[in-house]
């Protein structure tokens, strides 16, 4: 038996872990509680780009002959729901991992912040989740451009406020996606 004061050693090898796994499913659940508020922003942005574009609309280009055609529009219109999927996807991923985890929290009463889940899983089920996140993000700058086509004029008529328009956000999206994946790769492995 342990002098007054001590613990036995299999004790607190089991508490430190306890405490260990306790704070990383809280980070892990922190994770997915970000991932699943930014596919909602983004899927705020999904149908506010739908609301702006209506057939036949005109640009704000002089020359007629730089308004979108009908191609464009239907382009729009795919990009938008394919990019809707991808963050229902992931949000979806997102959701069932915190829901498996807060389910398993729920059984051990005595220690509410610790979660016996399969760590291969929660970490491809989290990357899963990051792929339709970063493919959501594609398919919704895509379709951004075509709001830009229709709302400035078509690029191939040169119309430079579209130009800018689309240079400023393939640079700064594709910048942003870059640091992201490389975040989420790098985490993966660790």
């Amino acid at each position: 038996m342990a002098e007054s004061g001590e613990y036995p050693k299999d004790y607190s090898t089991r508490r430190s872990s306890s405490s260990s796994s306790s704070s990383t499913t809280s980070i892990h659940v922190t994770a997915l509680d970000g991932i699943v508020n930014v596919n909602s922003l983004f899927t705020i942005a999904v149908f506010v780009g739908l609301s702006l574009t209506t057939p036949g609309q005109h640009s704000l280009e002089n020359p007629n002959a730089c308004d979108a055609g009908l191609d464009v529009a239907k382009k729009l219109l795919v990009f938008e729901v394919v990019s809707f999927s991808f963050f229902l996807f992931s949000s979806l991923v997102a959701q069932g991992l915190k829901l498996a985890i807060n389910l398993l929290n729920s059984k051990d009463v005595d220690e509410a912040f610790r979660a016996h889940i399969n760590l291969k899983v929660l970490r491809w089920g989290m990357m899963g989740s990051a792929v339709g996140s970063v493919m959501g993000c594609l398919f919704l700058m895509l379709s951004i451009i075509d709001v830009i086509q229709i709302r400035l004029g078509m690029l191939s008529c040169g119309s430079k406020s579209a130009v800018h328009s689309v240079t400023a956000l393939v640079v700064l999206v594709s910048s942003a996606l870059l640091v992201y994946i490389s975040t989420a790769i790098y985490a993966f492995w660790r």
